[in-house]
């Protein structure tokens, strides 16, 4: 039925009041067919629908918003404050989805589409109608009615819709005289759609997605779970799971030498068979009995899978099998012989949960980029060549010898930018008009210090030492050797802003062992104080410190430790989930902490909420044994991934995660990116557990480096292999198949012309 067929629709958070479909573009009108004032009043000239959980079961709302325009917005809150009516009643309207609303769709002439519903609070005849935006396709509008079938079903019979037959749906649908065969042809279209893995847009029909042969199993050595569970598989054409197998039996094996098998089978077919690694991405979700996961054909072709298992204990029972299988892999060590405490950590990370301090009243929440009005792709932002030649025949965009943009930093205190290639620095300005303007290139890890008048680097042949490059003169001037047998496999200043600063000590830390560097020292420049040496080998990969100079280390390993200061043992330590942590990030107050693996972000909050220490971070005092920070596993949805990657022909692969900072600014936003994806999550939107917290952005190429602009989450830095970038984060989208798709073309402005100050602008005399 619909609630299965579309499952996952609704499947990423049992949140209360979150949104389960939108029609992102539409008017609101309120129309009165009897009354003398007026036949049609506009209520809303930009508005949002969507339909929304509320905190009773069986209970759902039609819920229209209104969308502002940039600058709107603040002129509404003005007006509030002069008294003016009550913000939420002005920007939302809120139906509570009964039959008594006589909720229908329709097509009118010039295939105009259109949702309506009885003003139950006005007079005779009175009714809301929304005019759908004409690039909502007619899918997404039937679509959207069957979601409001389903939430009417569940409220008049308080059971759940999945197992309702489409003759009950259909008696509580009412269709207006006027449209009642365009509109049952449309509902027909998409139940066909859904039951046959097809959806028709317009005139034309895409193909079902068809998942490839199932790869042959392996000697099985040991069974660690075996449950009976219903197949579905998501559907490109139509963005819906579709079932394909009633009873599959799931497996997971231990097929030797650390490597495990996830084998998926019917009485007579096999319908999956891959080995169990990362790549993935499970999630886990209990309310709906299911699992989600992706799965790679030998093409590197992805495809996203659902199971949905009859009862919680076979799920739990399946996960714990799945995630030890896993765990083991990846660590190369037995479960068995973790800590149950640190077995419930990674089993809770991998579930899709509702967050602990989510808002009461998230339907509230209006993020600022969603209310300003995209423009151009890059709203006229762009970067310039590397030399000064802005000719239209310029457009020379890579190194004879192969060199690509690899690193970026961006400036604290003087607005600039620095993007390393091959054996070159180019150095970028900040405009007034939030562009880039190319300055100089001087002659490869890299950290802006003391006042970002220099910049510190690493010649990766010479692990012992660092250098530092003046940048007023764009020249090396020492070289520092930091220890004889301890090498710098990673670095950071010492606290979030000393490099607004003229301060000289910063952080260095190698595979085992964290410690201070002072530049000011003779001869070696380690400073044996503090110095912490590790007997285990831990691995450490990223170091980032917070305004007090709180240091949180994390290792290839997984784990995290969090510090107060140097040369002692770590107060708090995060244990591992089992992918190595490639990048580091700490909000200046301490209180989150953000670490980057290769297939999602971790974000845990450090503050204590109880027990003896509360109030205090884990850099400060212990957590206690029964209470560490439950991790945030930020990670794209499944479906998302697979089309990602249906796409690209990529596998997901982070860039290094870091959230907006700048002197008294909070950390609002957080961006990454995975092959040509810039990607952004809303702090807001995870902090209150809301589905789909991120928007993302396509380039044409892979993107290298990325950072917000210092001070702002309102401008991101992009370094892609060619090209450098300053974009609007009110450009990004939400992941759509529209979204993901593209557009991929260089930027163009306002008259439609490609602009010879194009996107991918990084010119090889540099």
């Amino acid at each position: 039925m619909f609630m299965l067929r579309n499952v996952g629709k609704f499947l990423f958070r049992d949140t209360s009041k979150e949104s389960i479909i939108e029609i992102p573009q539409g008017q609101l009108y309120l129309v009165r067919p009897l009354s003398p004032k007026g036949y049609s009043e506009l209520i809303f000239k930009d508005a949002a629908a969507s339909i929304r959980r509320t905190g009773q079961e069986f209970q759902y709302q039609l819920v229209i918003q209104r969308a502002y325009e940039e600058g709107e917005e603040e002129l509404a809150e003005d007006e509030d404050e002069h008294g003016a009516a009550d913000g939420l009643d002005k920007d939302e309207k809120v139906f509570l989805l009964d039959q008594s609303l006589h909720f229908r769709s329709e097509v009118r002439e010039g295939g105009v589409k259109i949702l309506a519903w009885d003003d139950l609070s006005g007079d005779e005849g009175d009714l809301f109608e929304f005019i759908c935006d004409p690039s909502v396709p007619s899918d997404k509008v039937a679509t959207f009615e069957l979601a409001a079938l389903q939430c009417q079903y569940e409220r008049k019979f308080r059971c759940s819709a999945q197992k309702a037959t489409e003759e009950e749906l259909q008696h509580l649908r009412i269709n207006p005289p006027s449209a009642e065969e365009s509109a049952a042809e449309m509902a027909k279209d998409v139940k066909y759609a859904q039951s046959k893995g097809k959806m028709k847009s317009g005139a034309e029909q895409d193909k079902s997605t068809t998942a490839p042969a199932a790869a042959p199993q392996p000697e099985s050595k040991e069974i660690l779970a075996k449950e009976r569970a219903e197949l579905h598989l998501f559907d490109f054409a139509t963005g819906t799971f579709v079932l394909q197998e009633s009873e599959v039996v799931a497996s997971v094996s231990e097929i030797g030498n650390w490597q495990y098998w996830l084998q998926i089978s019917s009485k007579d077919k096999d319908w999956l068979g891959q080995a169990v690694v990362a790549d993935i991405n499970p999630v886990f979700n209990f309310e709906y009995l299911s699992f989600i996961f992706n799965h790679y054909a030998e093409d590197g072709s992805a495809y996203s899978w659902l199971l949905r298992f009859r009862d919680q204990p076979s799920e739990e029972r399946f996960q714990e099998g799945l995630m030890q299988a896993l765990w083991e892999q990846l660590n190369e060590m037995k479960w068995n012989k973790v800590k149950q405490d640190d077995r419930d950590y990674v089993l809770d990370a991998f579930q899709d949960l509702t967050m602990d301090d989510a808002d009461e009243h998230p339907e509230e929440e209006e993020d600022e980029d969603e209310e300003e009005e995209a423009t151009d792709q890059d709203d006229g932002q762009r970067s310039e060549h590397y030399d000064s030649d802005e000719s239209d025949d310029d457009h020379v965009t890579r190194d004879a010898d192969g060199n690509v943009n690899s690193q970026l930093a961006v400036g604290y205190k003087h607005d600039r930018s620095f993007v390393v290639r091959g054996s070159k620095i180019g150095v970028f300005k900040h405009t007034d008009n939030n562009n880039l303007e190319f300055s100089t290139n001087i002659s490869k890890k890299v950290m802006l210090h003391a006042e970002d008048q220099d910049l510190i680097l690493q010649n990766t042949d010479d692990p012992n030492s660092l250098y530092r490059m003046d940048l007023e003169y764009g020249k090396v001037v020492d070289e520092w050797k930091v220890h004889d047998d301890i090498t710098v496999d990673t670095f950071a200043p010492e606290s979030k802003f000393s490099q607004m600063t003229a301060a000289q000590p910063f952080v260095g830390a190698s595979r085992n062992a964290l410690y201070r560097i002072d530049p000011r020292l003779s001869g070696n420049k380690l400073v044996d104080a503090d110095l912490k040496q590790y007997v285990s080998k831990n691995d450490f990969s990223a170091v980032s410190t917070t305004e007090k100079g709180y240091i949180a280390v994390a290792s290839n390993k997984g784990d995290i430790r969090m510090f107060d200061r140097l040369g002692i043992n770590a107060k708090t330590h995060i244990p591992a989930l089992g992918e190595p942590i490639i990048g580091l990030d700490v909000s200046a107050d301490g209180r989150w902490v953000l670490a980057t693996c290769r297939t999602y972000l971790l974000l845990i909050d450090a503050l204590q909420k109880d027990g003896k220490n509360e109030g205090k971070l884990g850099f400060e005092k212990s957590f206690a044994k029964d209470s560490k920070p439950q991790p945030r596993r930020l990670g794209l949805q499944p479906a998302h991934v697979a089309q990602f990657q249906h796409e690209t022909k990529q596998p997901l692969s982070f860039t290094t995660a870091r959230f907006n900072t700048g002197v008294d600014t909070e950390e609002t936003s957080i961006v990454t990116a995975t092959g040509p994806f810039i990607i952004t999550w809303s702090m807001k939107k995870v902090l209150a557990g809301r589905k789909d917290p991120y928007t993302i952005k396509r380039y044409e190429e892979n993107v290298m480096a990325d950072n917000f602009r210092f001070g702002s989450d309102k401008n991101v830095i992009v370094a892609l292999p060619n090209e450098v970038n300053m974009v609007a984060k009110r450009s990004f989208q939400k992941p759509t198949r529209e979204s993901i798709a593209g557009p991929m073309t260089p930027a163009r402005n306002r008259s439609g012309r490609q602009s010879h100050l194009r996107d991918n602008i990084v010119n090889s005399p540099y």
